[in-house]
């Protein structure tokens, strides 16, 4: 198989799963990157253009309180977090941000600096900052207010998009489809690739010499991307994320109701987040070593689950054990 050649050149691969995945979206084109950091990049320009074909000279991005988007320069701008951003104190300024969940918040940051805001960038479901969901029917609204002030709705899909949640997007549980999204992690299951999908006048941004990236959108990694793709529908698995993510959910809930040390328990489909009161030292060597769990603690306290899409009953029961055992025991 041909590992590469120039993108000046038509690649069947690429063809079709651009092809698949604006279908699956309602999306109108996309651009094939090999990491998640890169495709939110492309996002970002995407909205500079806009700000540009607007007349804003100066323009601002809305993100999030506790947003992680990438740690090259541009998104780690974007993102927040002391731990990510130490030592790089001196980060471009294009950013407003804003608490998670807040519309109130929105519309202040829009009476202070409305006509330069051209567009807003958000994870439908916060990962790094421990499985945060945002209230039900926020994005609906964001989604609203994009459309009643002409900004750019982009979404960071990184770690929600290709089933995670149930869906193929998160977005699709609330009925709205965004301007711009970016997707990576699931698409490639282990192969490097990014996406950044655009629709409408977004599509439209980009001209030839915009914008170009030598290894993405490779025929290696869109034939992984095709076959993905391929194996989610087979296989039924957005059900099966469905039915096993609510399934773990509700045992952990069960299982470490009353637990002194957890806080919370949040998530959807198989994207599941375990707040604990005080942090757990050497929490993700034990669950390891003996319990057979790869984990993440994220912000130094909340257990982050992101199993696979084709796990099944018994492997929910030995992740709700382990995490029990390694929760009481440490």
């Amino acid at each position: 198989m041909l590992l590469h050649t120039s993108n000046l050149y038509s690649i069947d691969w690429q063809q079709r799963l651009a092809q698949r995945l604006t279908t699956l979206a309602g999306m109108d084109r996309a651009f094939f990157n090999n990491s998640g950091a890169e495709a939110n990049e492309t996002a970002l320009k995407l909205a500079r253009l806009h700000g540009w074909h607007k007349g804003v000279e100066q323009p601002l991005v809305v993100v999030m309180e506790n947003a992680f988007h990438g740690r090259t320069l541009g998104t780690l701008s974007a993102s927040d977090g002391p731990a990510v951003r130490l030592g790089f104190n001196e980060l471009p300024g294009d950013f407003v941000k804003v608490p998670f969940g807040d519309l109130g918040a929105l519309d202040k940051v829009h009476q202070a600096h409305g006509q330069r805001i051209v567009a807003i960038l958000m994870e439908p479901i916060q990962g790094e900052s421990g499985v945060q969901l945002a209230p039900r029917g926020y994005l609906k609204a964001v989604r609203e207010l994009c459309n009643r002030h002409s900004w750019l709705m982009m979404l960071d899909e990184i770690q929600t998009g290709i089933g995670r949640t149930g869906q193929w997007f998160a977005f699709q549980h609330e009925g709205i489809v965004p301007d711009v999204m970016t997707l990576a992690k699931g698409l490639g299951n282990g192969v490097p690739i990014g996406a950044c999908l655009a629709r409408g006048k977004a599509a439209d941004l980009f001209t030839p010499g915009s914008h170009g990236s030598t290894f993405g959108g490779n025929p290696l990694a869109c034939r992984v991307g095709c076959t993905v793709l391929d194996i989610i529908e087979e296989q039924g698995l957005l059900e099966n994320t469905r039915l096993q993510g609510a399934r773990l959910l509700a045992r952990l809930q069960t299982e470490l109701a009353g637990h002194p040390n957890v806080m919370a328990i949040r998530g959807q489909g198989l994207m599941i987040g375990i707040e604990l009161k005080q942090p757990i030292r050497d929490l993700t060597l034990i669950a390891a070593r003996d319990h057979g769990l790869l984990i993440n603690v994220t912000r130094g306290k909340t257990i982050r689950l992101l199993p696979p899409l084709t796990i099944d009953e018994r492997e929910v029961e030995m992740i709700v054990r382990g995490v029990c055992r390694a929760v009481t025991i440490a």
